[in-house]
């Protein structure tokens, strides 16, 4: 009888042993995915912070049409501008001292100068 109950009690713990395993590969399999899981969001944080950095570097540099207002020129490039800079295209002076003339297909330093001017 002895024997019998021993043999039994041997049986018991090889089966403990097996579930035991299985909750062991099973929690080897969790902490896998975690690690990977985890991982990942490392990355995804570190291009955040990076893309937030940039952000902060453009939010902190004046762009050109804040510099004018603090000079006190105002920007307002609108319709009109890219009309005038057709007909340019088109063969026509759009400057002061021969406005509307035809260009004959030179380029006319007036109207350029006054076209960067508008387009700054």
């Amino acid at each position: 009888m002895k024997e019998r109950n021993f043999l039994d009690r041997v049986m018991e713990f090889e089966q403990e042993l097996e579930a035991m395993h299985k909750k062991f590969r099973e929690l080897i399999g969790f902490v896998a995915e975690m690690t990977e899981e985890n991982y990942s969001l490392q990355l995804e944080n570190h291009h955040l912070r990076k893309r937030l950095e940039e952000i902060d570097l453009e939010l902190q540099q004046p762009t050109k049409k804040q510099q004018l207002e603090k000079k006190g020129q105002t920007i307002d490039v609108g319709e009109g501008v890219d009309n005038l800079a057709r007909l340019y295209n088109e063969g026509f002076h759009v400057c002061n001292v021969h406005y509307g003339s035809a260009r004959k297909g030179e380029d006319c330093l007036f109207c350029l100068s006054f076209l960067n001017k508008q387009n700054v």
